[in-house]
């Protein structure tokens, strides 16, 4: 997909950012989630908030793309460890909040830099118990999708780890 496509699918994407804000603020009052997650969102919302962080707010456009990707990041943490209709009684935004987040964290990554994106990516780990859905957020798909019911999903937090290695291996071969 063309650097244009992709910064127009962002700019679409980033008029989700205040009700993803919102959602993760809700989610870190709901006691079904654990209080791991719960802080991981305390910190993500802090992190959207305040305007100096890894890319400062002030820089249009860029500086809102790496907020939606630590989210994004954290949302589907936390529907890899828990069930996602947590996520979804609680989102009021349009569209279906998996594949928006999986979204955000595909398109996110292409269009800020590299070291960045790792260092986020670095701070969201899947782990064991999870379903997977985290590490494979790297395929590009539709925003508003139709969903299947319990398709499995592949590990798409590696697949976005992986990203960054495979671009820095090209580069220099």
């Amino acid at each position: 997909m063309a650097k244009r496509q992709l910064k127009s699918r962002m700019k679409n994407l980033l008029m989700f950012l205040p009700n993803m804000v919102i959602l993760c603020c809700k989610l870190m009052v709901d006691k079904r989630v654990p209080r791991t997650e719960r802080a991981l969102f305390v910190a993500a919302v802090i992190y959207a908030i305040i305007p100096f962080d890894f890319i400062p707010d002030m820089i249009p456009f860029v500086g809102q793309v790496d907020d939606l990707f630590l989210i994004s990041l954290t949302l589907l943490r936390l529907i890899d460890h828990t069930d996602d209709m947590i996520v979804r009684e609680h989102w009021r935004g349009g569209g279906d909040i998996v594949q928006l987040a999986e979204s955000a964290a595909t398109i996110a990554p292409l269009l800020m830099p590299k070291r960045i994106a790792r260092v986020l990516l670095a701070k969201v780990k899947p782990t064991a118990e999870g379903t997977g859905l985290l590490a494979t957020a790297a395929k590009l798909e539709p925003v508003l999708v139709e969903t299947r019911e319990q398709e499995e999903q592949p590990d798409r937090l590696r697949r976005l780890a992986d990203f960054g290695g495979k671009k820095r291996r090209s580069k220099s071969a």
